[in-house]
């Protein structure tokens, strides 16, 4: 899933952005509050993180402005202030959660995978199309009760399109929230699409992972 990190201590920013992409995540980042607001009023994220003692526009007043614009994008909010009023603060001014600095980087992951699957409707604990499987948080995907093996970028790709599932995704989409740079070839998503079927379909006699022609990929819901 796609993370906007802002975070104007430019080490901690950078280590977060290696970590997240460790565990799947595209992952953009922002230094200030003002390119922060900026980049979650036009990017399409899934969760941002973000700090509240920024230059030019405090986390308070980012997190403010997007709700004022009904912009409802998940927020988790990093802060070096441990006290109960500025957590509150924080909440009641519209995000979703807080996390006091220094943190446990695992709990970091833990929380923003729980805000992924808050909306109980899109965002199960556990995806599923039929008997296909993946576990985000156990990093574990199953077909037909069968485990099988994929690289990190496969893993990341899969989730989208379960997340997804039933609806046409266009390879632009999968660009900008599986992979990082908005550079990259679109082609690599058409070799990444083949090397899951041979995965999660062919093995099974299955065809979850269809070629929309035109217009992209769809995984069925029902597993294929």
């Amino acid at each position: 899933m796609r993370v906007l990190v802002v975070e104007d201590e430019r080490r901690m920013a950078a280590a977060l952005q290696r970590g997240l992409q460790a565990e799947g995540f595209a992952v953009d980042l922002a230094h200030d509050g003002e390119e922060g607001l900026h980049a979650a009023r036009h990017g399409e994220y899934d969760v941002v993180v973000l700090d509240i003692m920024l230059p030019r526009l405090s986390g308070y007043n980012v997190c403010k402005r997007l709700r004022a614009e009904e912009n409802w994008v998940p927020i988790l909010m990093l802060s070096a202030k441990d006290g109960e009023y500025d957590m509150a603060d924080g909440l009641d001014l519209g995000a979703d959660d807080y996390l006091t600095k220094p943190f446990s980087y695992v709990v970091l992951v833990a929380r923003l995978r729980a805000l992924l699957r808050r909306d109980a409707g899109r965002r199960p604990s556990v995806l599923a199309a039929g008997d296909l499987t993946l576990d985000p948080a156990r990093r574990k995907v199953e077909r037909a009760g069968t485990s099988v093996e994929l690289t990190p970028r496969e893993f990341a790709l899969l989730e989208f399109l379960l997340r997804r599932r039933d609806e046409v995704v266009s390879k632009s989409e999968i660009l900008e929230h599986v992979w990082d740079t908005f550079d990259t070839d679109p082609n690599v998503v058409e070799v990444y699409v083949g090397y899951l079927r041979r995965k999660i379909d062919a093995p099974f006699g299955r065809n979850a992972l269809q070629t929309v022609r035109g217009a992209g990929y769809r995984l069925a819901g029902d597993g294929g």
